[in-house]
């Protein structure tokens, strides 16, 4: 598991302390894909397409509903 090892570090690039970095490229370039159609096909859809690429509920609820809680790239 890879961890942001220096306390408070990871504030000021966007990553909080503690949280694992992301090594799911393929994920980040769904959900990326998903926020991205929000305004032309709305929440509902985009939280749909998520659930059929087999993105966890939880990553998707994260992403979709509480965008100050996504990791930064």
């Amino acid at each position: 598991m890879m961890i942001n090892e220096t306390p408070g570090v990871g504030s000021e690039s966007g990553v909080q302390a503690g949280r694992r970095q992301r090594t799911d490229s393929r994920t980040s370039d769904l959900v990326n894909q998903a926020i991205a159609s929000i305004p032309t096909l709305g929440l509902a859809r985009a939280a749909e397409f998520l659930a059929t690429m087999n993105v966890p509920a939880e990553v998707a609820v994260r992403a979709l509903v509480y965008p100050k809680l996504r990791r930064a790239c």
